[in-house]
């Protein structure tokens, strides 16, 4: 009876101390293997502008007077005045030039003087002609002179009448040279000063489409020349989106691609698609100092222009771009994938708590999670970040805030 006590006792002893020398059991964080929707996408930053911004340029040289709208006015086709030129003022003159202008004038005037008399000598010649030619008339009618002498007397008459025609034909001329002297002398005083009212002299601009008055680079009255800027206009309710991606990722895009538009401010995120992938990369150097090659992508909004109100020309926004989803993908996150070799593993925990290294086959990988092809199965536990000193056969129980 002493034996079968002390041996009793002596295993009860010993399975105290294996208890005892027991290792404790790792707290870990654990999460299960589950099905659900699962996406790939490529975030980056993007820039709204206008698909269609038209460019409204001054046709002649002039004045432009002050620009009747403002950056934002709206404005219709065809209705809208949006610029007035007006002729360009003259240059102020030289003493030199006012005096040799001057002196055109007094010409001009002189000539008009000379005009005057040349018709008053023509004007008298002719009326001596006339009453020559009626007496002459009369005597040959009377058979006193012959008809050569008549004949001479009609000739007179003629020549005095073309030389009355060429007397008053110079004075038009000369008072055409004084009104063009006259010209000369005009100063920049001399013309309404830009910001009256148009006239038949002016050129009016109206709005080439139904749109926003985007952008003037000087609303101010100034001299411009045929074919400057004056005023930029677009459609706010016609956006595009354009997008820099390095020229690696922009190969995973096609045509087509799904988007969203997100942190633009709205409450509800856009919907876009991918328009066009331009062919050719430029090159940007880095906030790091690296070059990098970038290709511009152009995107299209889909969503209604009521949802993206409040958008305008280059604003920045945020663009996630579809590569890749699925609505019913067995995932784990991706804190649970460690490399094993050339392959992946996860730590698979069993019923007791005891854990054991799986190879597993990954697919798609999302921003948090990973698709699993091959390895585990729906609502297997796996280790999150498994530490150093985990091995297999390794007990575990969940940390607190173990996520699940």
């Amino acid at each position: 009876m002493r034996i079968i006590i002390g041996s009793g006792v002596a295993l009860l002893l010993g399975g105290a101390l294996v208890w005892a020398l027991r290792p404790e059991p790792l707290a870990v964080d654990l999460a299960q293997a589950t099905r659900a929707p699962l996406e790939v996408r490529l975030s980056t930053e993007g820039m709204t502008r206008v698909r269609e911004p038209y460019v409204i340029t001054s046709p002649i040289s002039g004045t432009t007077t002050r620009a009747p709208v403002q950056v934002g006015d709206a404005v219709v086709q065809g209705e809208t005045v949006v610029a007035v030129i007006q002729p360009a003022s003259p240059e102020l003159m030289d003493a030199r030039t006012r005096a040799q202008a001057e002196a055109a004038v007094a010409e001009a005037e002189a000539a008009i003087n000379v005009a005057e008399a040349n018709i008053t000598r023509a004007t008298l010649a002719l009326e001596h002609a006339q009453s020559q030619y009626a007496r002459g008339e009369g005597l040959a009618r009377a058979g006193t002179i012959p008809q050569r002498m008549l004949d001479d007397l009609r000739a007179e008459l003629e020549q005095a009448r073309q030389a009355l025609t060429s007397a008053e034909a110079e004075r038009s001329l000369s008072m055409a040279s004084l009104t063009r002297a006259r010209a000369q002398l005009v100063g920049p005083d001399a013309l309404d000063l830009p910001g009256g009212t148009a006239g038949e002299c002016c050129v009016q601009l109206r709005a080439p489409l139904t749109g926003t008055v985007l952008d003037i680079p000087d609303r101010n009255a100034r001299q411009v020349t045929a074919g400057m800027a004056l005023m930029t206009i677009g459609d706010l309710r016609d956006l595009e989106i354009r997008v820099d991606l390095l020229s690696n990722d922009a190969l995973r895009l096609r045509p087509g691609t799904s988007a969203r538009v997100t942190r633009w401010g709205g409450a509800d995120d856009l919907d876009a698609v991918v328009r066009r992938i331009e062919p050719a990369a430029f090159t940007r150097v880095s906030a790091l100092g690296i070059e990098e090659q970038r290709v511009h992508v152009l995107l299209d909004m889909l969503s209604a222009p009521e949802d993206f109100e409040g958008l305008g020309e280059q604003f920045r926004v945020h663009v996630d771009l579809i590569l890749w989803q699925s609505d019913d993908a067995l995932q784990i996150p991706l804190g649970a994938l460690f490399r094993q070799g050339d392959s992946w593993a996860v730590f698979r925990a069993d019923a007791q708590g005891e854990v054991a290294r799986v190879t597993v086959v990954p697919g798609q990988r999302g921003v948090e999670h990973v698709e699993i092809l091959e390895g585990l199965d729906e609502g297997d536990p796996v280790v999150l970040f498994p530490p150093n000193a985990l091995r297999d056969g390794v007990r575990v129980v969940p940390r607190d805030n173990a996520r699940l």
